[in-house]
């Protein structure tokens, strides 16, 4: 174990976690709700820390990060917990804990053999995925600063989440995040998801300014966010608050966990993708496809291929110094000219 970061002390032994949104008041001998920060004598400890339950080699691609180096690969890793619920959660045999459920950990890992690894593995980046990296923040922390001092870049894959001050603390090493925009509605996300969505919005709005390269990833559900009035929301806000170069992830959703909705049609997707357009964003990709032409980067002035991908392959590269080789428009992104394919 090892003693958290951003908390107070309170009377009584309590403890207030200043972490993520939730801001939990835990009492001596409970656990947040995200199931991995433990008050023990007034004292609040992370469970997770050097114990990473997934640990792959991916294509940045899959995170979804499409204008972050793109054709590298990230060394992705992950510790059991989430401070979300949600309904249709897609690893949630590892982020979603029962509260008498015991820890699923890892083989122990240090920070320093992360890195190490991920070196070895010609990463360009190390990611912080599959769970929400919030909650083992204090891990991710010591991981992201040796990661810098050597090169490499760091991502989070994220709900937005976290706290002002984690933010803050962690912007510093922060190179590039995917934030789930889950949906629009408040209701929602007290709904099926379990927190609020302003924290979220204004959390996306920080990241910008403190220079960290994000891209927005919505994963449509009919039924619950795929009205045309919500994903014109949806794109407003993201052309508007973040910026018309912000690409906007576009996934496709298949049953999952407790959620029993249809598959998403793709006309759906089409649906969506032709709002985001009229809302003056520049990149706009349609996930969980089979159609590759869908999730390629095409020029947003004269339209020119840029990327070619196939599934999360990246198979040519055309922007020359970060511009179309045609109408040598700039492409918004980082390292989007690195020939890593």
């Amino acid at each position: 174990m090892k003693e958290a970061l951003l908390y107070e002390k309170l009377p009584n032994k309590d403890v207030r976690c200043h972490l993520c949104a939730h801001h939990c008041l835990i009492s001596e001998g409970k656990r947040g709700i995200c199931r991995v920060r433990e008050n023990r004598n007034g004292v609040l400890w992370t469970l997770v820390y050097g114990q990473p339950i997934a640990r792959h080699i991916d294509p940045i691609e899959k995170k979804p990060l499409f204008h972050f180096y793109p054709g590298s690969v990230s060394y992705s890793i992950a510790t059991a917990g989430c401070n979300f619920r949600c309904l249709w959660c897609q690893n949630w045999e590892i982020s979603q804990l029962s509260p008498k459920q015991n820890l699923i950990r890892g083989k122990e890992v240090s920070p320093d053999e992360i890195v190490a690894a991920a070196r070895q593995s010609g990463c360009a980046s190390i990611a912080y995925t599959y769970t929400e990296p919030t909650i083992f923040f204090e891990y991710s922390y010591d991981i992201a600063r040796l990661a810098q001092g050597v090169g490499l870049a760091n991502v989070y894959v994220t709900n937005g989440y976290m706290s002002k001050d984690m933010l803050e603390m962690f912007s510093p090493y922060l190179d590039g995040a995917d934030v789930d925009l889950k949906s629009f509605r408040e209701e929602t996300y007290q709904r099926y998801i379990g927190g609020r969505l302003q924290p979220v919005l204004d959390n996306l709005r920080q990241m910008k300014k403190l220079g960290i390269w994000l891209e927005v990833t919505t994963l449509i559900i009919p039924g619950v966010n795929d009205s045309s009035e919500e994903l014109k929301d949806i794109a407003g806000f993201i052309a508007d608050g973040l910026g018309s170069d912000t690409p906007w992830h576009l996934s496709r959703f298949f049953p999952a966990y407790k959620m029993k909705a249809p598959v998403t049609p793709l006309t759906t997707l089409e649906r969506a993708k032709e709002i985001g357009l009229k809302a003056g964003l520049h990149y706009v990709y349609e996930g969980n496809i089979a159609n590759s032409e869908k999730m390629s980067t095409y020029c947003p002035d004269c339209g020119r291929l840029l990327i070619r991908r196939s599934g999360f392959s990246v198979l040519e590269n055309f922007i020359q110094d970060g511009r179309c080789p045609d109408c040598k428009v700039q492409i918004a992104g980082v390292g989007m000219s690195e020939k890593v394919c």
